[in-house]
């Protein structure tokens, strides 16, 4: 039903950042592809990635992690493949990367504690209330990481739900990390 973009299909201002991501992975992503088709979508994605990844105050494991979990939360195949793909390139722990895909506990404290606090915000909706967000502080997060959280957070609103309208298809690369939701 949707149209996998490239640089000669895709409206024009969606182009430079179809170029962008090419130059970046040496590919274009399917989501991306799919994305292209409304440049105000895209747009808002790779903004909201790059803001998710290069400027809040987590590190790009944290980040992920967050990440990870919105996936896991969302039933993002999609997602969760390329996100383990590219915390496999930085070097993230398996064990980490296992347990995410399988919404476990994390062996660190103040990993844990992020998933922990990722997960309350999507299941109750952002209303976690003062103890749990006291209890994210406590772990070593700050006040500016609680909103770092819902950056990742509006950037996975945007891709895990395209995926889930679009079914949007695995990319050659990451199908070796391929993830069926648990029923």
């Amino acid at each position: 039903m949707f149209t996998y973009h490239d640089t000669t299909t895709a409206p024009e201002a969606s182009r430079p950042f179809l170029e962008q991501v090419q130059a970046s992975f040496g590919f274009v992503p399917n989501l991306h592809r799919i994305l292209a088709e409304s440049p105000a979508a895209h747009e808002a994605y790779a903004t909201l990635y790059r803001l998710s990844t290069e400027q809040t105050g987590l590190t790009p494991l944290e980040a992920q992690i967050v990440m990870m979990v919105a996936n896991y939360h969302n039933r993002c195949h999609y997602c969760m493949a390329g996100h383990s793909m590219i915390m496999t390139m930085l070097k993230a722990p398996q064990d980490v990367i296992d347990a995410l895909r399988d919404n476990a506990p994390l062996a660190d404290e103040k990993l844990e504690a992020l998933r922990t606090f990722t997960l309350k915000l999507l299941e109750q909706r952002g209303h976690v209330g003062d103890d749990a967000v006291a209890a994210f502080l406590d772990a070593g997060y700050t006040k500016a990481n609680v909103l770092d959280v819902l950056v990742c957070l509006a950037t996975k609103l945007i891709s895990n739900f395209t995926n889930a309208v679009v079914h949007t298809e695995l990319d050659e690369p990451a199908k070796a990390m391929a993830w069926t939701p648990p029923t």
